[in-house]
């Protein structure tokens, strides 16, 4: 019998999340984002050592923070540079969830020009999420169009 190089069910990009309170951002992610928990294993001291979770066609990997291992969340390390983007049915809906649940509005929900209606906050746990639904197929010169709009509306360095 041969094994699959990647296993069944696993996309070939997955992110990992280190997250102090894995458990309660486990309930969160189920609660604002629709995931549902794939697997949970836990760890000696009441930690979680790795969990996987589902949303739509992706998967999530999740562990609490174990510093000996060099394993910190954002909050240990004092923010983030990887930020997740996930579509969801209603985004206003998602959005609102995510706030009523801990999380900070970073920038508000609204029509983007590329044609995602989308938010971004942070979670209660350092980890930054822009939520969107799409709202409109931008075809490609529309497209190119209103990006350069976009960038010419951003503040200069003048």
């Amino acid at each position: 019998m041969s094994v699959k190089p990647v296993p069944e069910n696993h996309p070939r990009v997955t992110p990992y999340l280190c997250v102090d309170g894995a458990a309660a951002a486990i309930d969160f992610y189920v609660s604002v984002l629709g995931a549902t928990e794939r697997m949970r294993s836990p760890a000696p001291g009441g930690k979680l050592g790795h969990a996987e979770l589902q949303i739509g066609n992706s998967v999530v990997m999740l562990a609490d923070e174990f510093p000996e291992m060099g394993f910190r969340g954002p909050k240990t390390v004092g923010g983030t540079s990887v930020h997740l983007y996930v579509y969801v049915e209603d985004v206003d809906a998602a959005f609102a969830r995510a706030l009523a649940g801990g999380a900070t509005e970073l920038d508000p929900v609204k029509d983007q020009f590329y044609g995602d209606r989308s938010g971004q906050f942070e979670d209660p746990f350092g980890h930054r999420w822009h939520v969107a639904t799409h709202v409109e197929d931008v075809p490609p010169a529309e497209l190119e169009k209103r990006a350069r709009e976009a960038m010419e509306s951003l503040p200069g360095d003048s």
